[in-house]
């Protein structure tokens, strides 16, 4: 106990000792030299600001959080038979095999291998339905059951215990894996849930064969960025299909493309004749073509179709039968045709924001300019950023105004509340170099913590600033009252600061897979808290300064003005 006492007292009195003299000292010279030390913050605000809209330090709005579990998805044209969809699982299931004999082989300590369960499936895809947030490319749900889908699916070690992180694994996957033929989409994911597409651009259009193109166009424009990947498209052709055309001489004989549908109908589908009722069933009677007379695209060339005054005519001199692939789905936004442009990318490599800004730059504009008529619109997580930044501006916005008002009445002052919430500013100072040092992108939980800190930052101000007024009221002159203030509140705000940091810290360092949804948030809480208190010990006292010299201007100019260029006085008498 004797020895934890005699530690206090050390710790205290070189507490003491840098307070009566590092720090007595360089505040005494941030007093003296106010003006340029308000110019240096300003400064590294602005520093801050510039590092952030450079890309130095990435913004990524809300980056996937990784998982245990690694999937890939393949989609087949419609109407592709379960036998050739299988063939394409075997192949990425071949791939995954080879990836988890090379991550054994390299990291693999020989007790588990980096695979711990693999599970194929051909004609639903239940690990993606399973772990969608949201919508599909276009916004609507996506189909996970049919003969031309399929998956799969491994489950790796537990983060903590493997050397590459789920969205390098994949990458490698993908590589292995290699193109598949005829697969319309080959997707790997990686994440716990995602907030949306990295990258979704909807096309809006009247022609769908100018959406596919420019669609085409745009997937191809985003092959060419590093770091894009699993690029495709919400247009999916649907089964195979016969088009009828009828012919303009056909129209001459009466017939219309609705007459020659309904024949055509009745003929191979059947037409019903009447119905009978047998107990609780009700059986319906069809008359159609015989069996053999219905098989093949032949037959219905020799189909005779009847014109409206009663005679027949060859179905090949009126109409033109061709096969072809109808539509599997039709998406409009706002009565168009929309197709909707998809990507995913490398995080390490680029972010969605920057991708999109240098699609706007010039490539996006470059391709409608080619469809007029043709316009776009984000989607998917730009969309999402969108309307989360415009409700957390108004929102933050009210938030200060309360603040300001909380601090104003109190202190019966319109100044020195500002004064107060100066050192807000200094908190996004902190986040960003927190970030940095910790080499973690910027996120819109980042976002969230600074505003956070927005509210907490301002309680050392407040002491300092509210001791300052105690202590002139007391009738201490003006620097004497801000320097002892800022001596005698530094304990108080620095070790409110520190236990604030420390206390973050095992967030910031967790590895676990429920933290990192969290981290960026206790990374802009944390450094923005410690680092607005470090400047608040230095600017504040210089800012209070300031503030008397601005309220002392006024009366210094008047002293200034020679006595012969001031106004008369008007209460004096004139001269005899």
């Amino acid at each position: 106990m004797d020895a934890w006492v005699a530690f206090q007292n050390r710790f205290d009195a070189r507490f003491q000792a840098f307070l009566s003299g590092p720090y007595a000292r360089g505040l005494t010279a941030t007093l003296e030299w106010r003006y340029t030390t308000i110019a240096t913050v300003a400064a590294l605000v602005f520093l801050s600001v510039a590092v952030l809209a450079s890309g130095r330090l990435r913004f990524s709005f809300f980056p996937p959080i990784e998982s245990d579990y690694v999937s890939a998805q393949i989609t087949m044209p419609q109407g592709t038979p379960a036998y050739v969809t299988a063939a394409a699982v075997r192949q990425i299931e071949a791939a995954s095999r080879t990836l988890a004999a090379e991550l054994d082989a390299e990291f693999g300590t020989g007790e588990e291998s980096y695979v711990r369960h693999s599970n194929a499936s051909v004609g639903e895809q239940p690990f993606a339905a399973a772990s969608a947030s949201g919508p599909g490319p276009g916004g609507g749900s996506r189909s996970r059951v049919g003969s031309h889908l399929g998956e799969v699916a491994l489950e790796l070690l537990p983060a903590d215990a493997r050397a590459l992180r789920t969205s390098e694994i994949a990458a490698r996957w993908r590589e292995l894996t290699g193109p598949v033929p005829d697969a319309v989409e080959l997707m790997f994911s990686s994440a716990l849930f995602s907030a949306g597409e990295a990258v979704n651009v909807q096309l809006q259009g009247e022609n769908i064969d100018d959406l596919r193109e420019a669609a085409d166009r745009l997937k191809a424009q985003l092959t060419e960025y590093p770091g894009v990947t699993d690029v495709a498209d919400s247009f999916r052709a649907g089964k195979k299909e016969i088009k009828l055309t009828i012919h303009p001489e056909a129209e001459a004989l009466g017939l219309t493309q609705m007459d020659l549908a309904r024949q055509v109908r009745q003929a191979f589908y059947g037409e019903e004749a009447q119905r009978i009722q047998r107990g609780r069933d009700d059986v319906r009677v069809m008359v159609r073509y015989p069996a053999e007379e219905r098989r093949a695209l032949g037959d219905l060339e020799n189909m005779r179709i009847r014109t409206p005054d009663g005679s027949e005519v060859a179905f090949g001199n009126v109409a033109r039968a061709d096969l072809g692939r109808g539509f599997a789905t039709i998406k409009r936004a706002e009565r168009q045709r929309v197709v909707n442009v998809t990507a995913d990318v490398d995080r390490k490599q680029t972010t969605e924001t920057a991708v999109v800004a240098a699609l706007e730059a010039g490539p996006l504009r470059e391709i409608l300019a080619d469809y007029p008529g043709m316009t776009y619109r984000l989607e998917g997580i730009q969309r999402e950023q969108q309307r989360v930044f415009g409700s957390l501006v108004r929102t933050f916005v009210i938030a200060l105004f309360a603040i300001y008002a909380l601090l104003a009445i109190p202190l019966r002052s319109y100044a020195q509340p500002l004064l107060i919430m100066s050192v807000i500013p200094f908190g996004f100072v902190g986040a960003i170099g927190g970030h940095l040092l910790l080499g973690r992108d910027m996120a819109m939980m980042s976002v969230m913590g600074l505003v956070a800190a927005s509210g907490v930052v301002v309680n050392a101000s407040l002491v300092l600033v509210h001791y300052v007024n105690q202590r002139r009221d007391e009738g201490i002159e003006l620097e004497q009252a801000v320097r002892e203030s800022a001596i005698a509140r530094f304990r108080p705000i620095f070790l409110t600061s520190t236990t604030t940091f420390l206390g973050l810290a095992p967030l910031i360092a967790a590895r676990s897979i429920e933290a990192q949804f969290l981290i960026p948030m206790a990374i802009s809480l944390a450094f923005g808290v410690l680092f607005a208190a470090i400047t608040t010990l230095l600017v504040v006292p210089s800012g209070y300064l300031i503030l008397e010299d601005l309220r002392a201007l006024p009366e210094r100019l008047r002293k200034r003005i020679p006595r012969a260029e001031r106004a008369p006085d008007e209460t004096a008498l004139p001269s005899a």
